[in-house]
Formats: C-alpha cells, structure tokens, sequence
C-alpha cells in the first residue's frame, strides 16, 4: 500500500497566505472600479516639444493647454483642430494634412474604445510608406509622448468625443 505524505503546517500556512492575499487583491479591484477615469502625465522632455500632460473621456491636455475637440498633433509646433463629425464620418481626405506634414508614423486615437478604420482612409499614407497605428485615445497619447521624447517624426489623429 502507498503512503501519502501529510500536510505539514507550511503548507497550511501558504493556502492561508494566498486566501489573504485573494481578499487584498479583490479589495485593490473594488478600489480601481471606484476611480475616475483621467490621467495626468508628467513632463520629463524639451519644453520645445510637444507633449500629452494629461487626457480623459472628453479632452487632452497639450502642454497643459485643454482640448475638448478632436486635432493633429505634431512633434513641434501648434496643435490643429482636425474638424471631423466623428468616426463614422471619416472620409480618406481627412488624413491629407497628416500625409504633407510626412510624418515616419501616425498614431490613430479612435476615442474612448478601439476602431478599426477601412484601409481606403490611410491609403495616401500608404503611397507614402508612413506607417498607421490604430489605438484608443489614451493609449495613443502615451504612446506619443514615448515617440516624441525617442526623437521620432510622429503624428497623432486624436478622436474626442464631447460626453
């Protein structure tokens, strides 16, 4: 007959470890639901760069000026109002500022959730080997901030959407 070894307090004292450590887990969850949606960023960069300070549901914050419709965004100089209705709307002549500008990457905030845009809408892009990523609005505010503080000629299409 096979013997099995028996429970030894260690082992007790684990399970007990990672019950306490489930509870203070589902405790830091229910604090992180309770937390509204903004973030500020800090900036750590050229003061002749732009950059993303901070961006919510509804605005973003360049150089901590406050923006609550959608924009181009360039490594230098102002910020453009990119007048567009909305993503649904998007028509291919929209990204022709992009395009001249000559950009090596566009980062494409499509709002609060991912969107996917057909390929017709970047295709000028295309004809010029400018790369096109498709994220939401926050993430594309960091990843800009990363570009930019790197040195590369990015430019960010950010949606917002007024609540």
């Amino acid at each position: 007959m096979t013997e099995f070894p028996r429970r030894t307090a260690s082992r007790r004292e684990t399970r007990a470890d990672r019950l306490e450590g489930r509870a203070c887990a589902e405790h830091r969850h229910a604090a992180d639901r309770n937390r509204k949606i903004a973030l500020k960023l800090q900036q750590e960069s050229n003061a002749e760069l732009n950059n993303v300070t901070a961006y919510g549901r509804d605005y973003v914050e360049v150089n901590k000026e406050r923006f609550t419709h959608s924009l181009l965004l360039f490594p230098q100089g102002p910020v453009l109002p990119w007048p567009v209705g909305g993503f649904e709307t998007l028509r291919p002549a929209d990204f022709d500022l992009l395009a001249q500008a000559s950009p090596e990457l566009v980062l494409f905030g499509t709002g609060e959730r991912l969107r996917f845009g057909h390929p017709r809408l970047f295709a000028a892009l295309s004809a010029q080997r400018i790369g096109v990523e498709t994220m939401d609005l926050s993430a594309a505010c960091r990843t800009f901030n990363i570009l930019v503080s790197e040195g590369r000629r990015a430019a960010a299409a950010l949606l917002i959407a007024p609540v």
